[in-house]
């Protein structure tokens, strides 16, 4: 039982304050539709990633790393394609370098990093993480295989000015 009255309305006060906060809580995620964030991976279209090819050409790969993996281990495009990858991290910080290629990003949890490169030659490049993400970081690696085109196929035109360079 409380008898001091400042500490009664101290009391009265911060019940007050707690029902408001529920009231503004409730309010805003029922009447409102407001959410909790979620993580980036949960989300299209880094809840599978993948390869997709937007043009002849020209793909997009949504990478995911994870410790200790890149998901997709494995991309295969055919000679002279251009591929734009969208990079980010499902639970830590993680580097992502393609050897050979002067790509190097760093894949962070919450955080899409987009970088383009042309590969022009065929072949196995490496992905590797070169940013400290724990015991089996030394193993976490992909590979994108550039395969020469079939006889007979087109290669693809090179765009007068990529799309990024105009914004």
């Amino acid at each position: 039982m409380v008898n001091d009255p400042f500490e009664r309305a101290a009391v009265f006060g911060a019940g007050l304050l707690m029902a408001a906060f529920f009231v503004a809580v409730t309010v805003g995620a029922f009447g409102l539709g407001i959410r909790v964030p979620t993580c980036v991976t949960d989300l299209p279209p880094f809840d599978q990633p993948a390869q997709v090819e937007v043009a002849p050409g020209q793909y997009v790969v949504n990478v995911v790393a994870q410790m200790w993996a890149f998901n997709p281990r494995e991309i295969r495009i055919p000679v002279g394609s251009t591929v734009t990858f969208n990079v980010t991290s499902k639970d830590v910080q993680h580097g992502f370098f393609i050897v050979g290629k002067n790509v190097n990003l760093m894949a962070v949890p919450g955080v899409v990093n987009r970088i383009s490169a042309r590969f022009d030659a065929p072949g196995e490049y490496l992905i590797v993480c070169h940013e400290y993400c724990g015991l089996g970081h030394h193993a976490m690696s992909a590979k994108i295989i550039v395969e020469p085109r079939a006889a007979g196929a087109p290669a693809p035109a090179l765009a007068a000015a990529p799309a990024y360079w105009a914004r």
